[in-house]
């Protein structure tokens, strides 16, 4: 299922909880922006907890009982949140986050970053998919895609990594033009400000990361949260003990992989240029 059509369990407690916040902001005479700036957030992070959209964080909630006088009523109801309200669980969420993030890393062993993918490479992603997808299915997944990239051409350049193992870059998803526009854009992107692209290469005697990929991000509340996707699923883990350990798994990926100049090097020689 695409996660846009899932339906997450108990999103009422999310809705609930930011319906509390917005009474008790307009009960002490402020507007969204006005707390917005009290507490040293952006207008958008009010703004999305009041409409149930994303999760009073517990750090956050202990704040605004101290502004708004609310006696911990906002901290003791996320504290009692069902879990999957906690961490918004799916895909959709997880890109929330990602469109909001001041920092990004990511490890892909599978297919090229979507952040990095050209559409017509995206679409050959969607048209390997089992079950078949349709054509309209296709195409709107493939333009989701594309809009996400949007993080790469921000005013203030997001500080973003990736790091990509090799075997990605030597299957050909779709035809031959698709595979040199997709590995000319990667060498495109490798220059954009703040983005720094690594290849792991195939000749490690080891590797810190066979588990699988993942994503570490920083919210705009400097919260550190990790996301990983199984065949069937996704998961965002917010404890900060698995986080620290992709942390330092991307870390050891780092410092393996090749450096920004020699990954550039190798797509030259994928596209036959040297």
């Amino acid at each position: 299922m695409h996660p846009r059509k899932r339906q997450r369990k108990n999103a009422s407690a999310m809705r609930l909880v930011g319906a509390q916040l917005a009474n008790f902001r307009a009960a002490a005479g402020l507007t969204q922006q006005e707390l917005a700036d009290s507490i040293n957030v952006n207008l958008e992070t009010i703004a999305s907890i009041e409409q149930g959209r994303r999760p009073l964080k517990p750090d956050l909630a202990a704040r605004l009982d101290r502004l708004l006088e609310t006696k911990n009523a906002l901290e003791t109801a996320v504290a009692n949140m069902p879990e999957i309200d906690l961490i918004p669980a799916w895909a959709e969420q997880y890109m929330d986050l990602e469109r909001e993030a001041i920092a990004l890393s990511s490890y892909q062993n599978q297919v090229v970053p979507g952040q990095l993918q050209t559409e017509n490479y995206a679409r050959a992603v969607f048209h390997s998919r089992i079950p078949i997808l349709d054509e309209d299915e296709i195409t709107k997944r493939a333009t989701t895609r594309i809009e996400r990239q949007e993080i790469l051409h921000r005013k203030n350049p997001l500080s973003i990594s990736f790091v990509i193992w090799q075997p990605v870059l030597m299957l050909r998803l779709g035809d031959t033009e698709t595979y040199a526009e997709q590995i000319r854009h990667l060498r495109t992107c490798a220059h954009l400000p703040g983005v720094s692209i690594q290849v792991m290469p195939l000749d490690r005697g080891s590797h810190p990361a066979l588990d699988g990929p993942f994503v570490l991000l920083e919210t705009l509340d400097h919260q550190y949260l990790a996301y990983a996707e199984t065949q069937r699923g996704s998961q965002l883990i917010s404890d900060l003990d698995e986080v620290s350990i992709l942390s330092q798994r991307y870390a050891m990926l780092r410092t393996q992989a090749l450096n920004q100049e020699d990954t550039v090097g190798l797509l030259d020689r994928l596209l036959g240029e040297q």
